[in-house]
C-alpha cells in the first residue's frame, strides 16, 4: 500500500494515502454522515472504485483523513492534475494541512471547498509556499425540495442518450467545459462511455427528434444523487429546454429511490440559479474555487 507516514499536530493526525480502499475504510462513514455536503468526494470515490483512476486524470489520486480523539474530523482527495477538494476545516486545520502538503513538496493547481474552508486554505497555501491565489468561481449547492415545473413545458420529450449519440455527447461535453470555464475534470471519451453505459444523460428533444438540451446525474451514493452537466447549445437557449431536462432527471432520480437530489450552480449566473429555484431546489451551502499560480519559492503549481 502506497501510504505516507501519519503526521500529528495540535489539530489532529493527518493520514495521507494513495490507496482508495484504505481511504474509504477510514473516511467512508464520515463522508456518508453528511451526504449533501460531501456529495463530490462520495461521487468521485465511487467513480474511482467502479471505473478506475483513469476516470479523472493520469496521476495517482491522493487522499487524506484528519483524525482527532479517535474520530474523523475531515478529509480531502485530489485527482491530478485537478484541484484539491477538502471537506470543512477550521482555519487552524487548514493551516496544518497546507503546511503538511507544502513540506512534502506537493504542487496544487488550486482548492475547491466550502467558502470559509477554501478561503482559509488559500491563505495558508500562500503563507507556506509563496503561491498566489485567485478566486476562480463561487458556487452554491442546492438540494431539491418539492419538485415543480419551471414554467410551461416546451414541446418535445425526454430521451436517454444511447450509443448513436456518442459524437453529440462528446461535442456537447467539450462545449459545456468551455462554457463553465477552464474545462471539466474528466476526459471526454471516458465521460461519454460512462454515461452511455449507465444511461445517466437525458436529452430534451423537439417533436421532430432534435436534441436541444441535456442533463445528467451522478451515481447514487449514500442516498444522494447530483444533477450534473446541464447544457443547452447557444442556438437553443431561452426556450425552457434546460429546465425541462433538469426537471426530468430530478424526477427520475426521486423515482429511482434517491433520498436527496442535489446540484451546484455558478453564483455568477443568475439565470441558472433562478431556474433551479423555480424547479424546487433550495440553497444548502456556498463553495469557492481558488487557482494557485507559481510561488516566489519557485514551486510550479500549474
Amino acid at each position: 500500500m502506497d501510504t505516507d507516514t501519519d503526521t500529528t499536530t495540535d489539530t489532529g493526525s493527518w493520514h495521507l494515502t494513495h490507496d482508495l480502499d484504505d481511504f474509504l475504510t477510514r473516511a467512508g462513514a464520515f463522508l456518508r454522515s453528511r451526504p449533501a455536503l460531501h456529495t463530490v468526494p462520495l461521487t468521485v470515490t465511487e467513480n474511482l472504485r467502479t471505473r478506475g483512476r483513469s476516470v479523472y486524470g493520469q496521476g495517482a489520486p491522493e487522499f487524506g483523513v484528519l483524525e482527532r480523539g479517535g474520530e474523523v474530523r475531515a478529509s480531502f482527495f485530489r485527482t491530478p492534475p485537478h484541484w484539491l477538494n477538502v471537506t470543512a476545516l477550521t482555519p487552524e486545520e487548514a493551516d496544518a494541512l497546507a503546511a503538511r502538503l507544502a513540506a512534502l513538496g506537493r504542487s496544487l493547481p488550486g482548492v475547491n471547498a466550502e467558502s470559509g474552508t477554501a478561503t482559509a486554505f488559500a491563505a495558508a497555501w500562500q503563507r507556506h509556499t509563496g503561491a498566489a491565489a485567485a478566486l476562480r468561481q463561487r458556487q452554491r449547492l442546492y438540494r431539491l425540495g418539492t419538485l415543480s415545473e419551471p414554467g410551461p413545458v416546451p414541446p418535445g420529450r425526454p430521451r436517454v442518450a444511447v450509443e448513436s449519440d456518442r459524437e453529440r455527447l462528446r461535442r456537447w461535453h467539450d462545449e459545456f467545459g468551455e462554457a463553465v470555464g477552464g474545462g471539466t475534470v474528466r476526459d471526454s471519451a471516458e465521460w461519454v462511455q460512462a454515461r452511455i453505459d449507465s444511461g445517466s444523460i437525458t436529452f430534451w428533444e423537439t417533436p421532430d427528434g432534435t436534441p436541444v438540451a441535456m442533463a445528467g446525474t451522478s451515481p447514487r451514493v449514500a442516498g444522494q444523487v447530483r444533477v450534473t452537466t446541464v447544457y443547452t447549445p447557444a442556438r437553443f437557449r431561452g426556450r425552457g429546454y434546460a429546465g425541462a431536462a433538469t426537471a426530468e432527471v430530478s424526477r427520475a432520480a426521486l423515482a429511482a429511490g434517491a433520498d436527496e437530489v442535489l446540484l451546484f450552480t455558478d453564483l455568477a449566473n443568475p439565470t441558472s440559479n433562478g431556474l433551479y429555484q423555480r424547479i424546487g431546489y433550495r440553497p444548502v451551502a456556498d463553495f469557492e474555487v481558488y487557482d494557485f499560480t507559481r510561488g516566489s519559492a519557485g514551486r510550479d503549481s500549474e
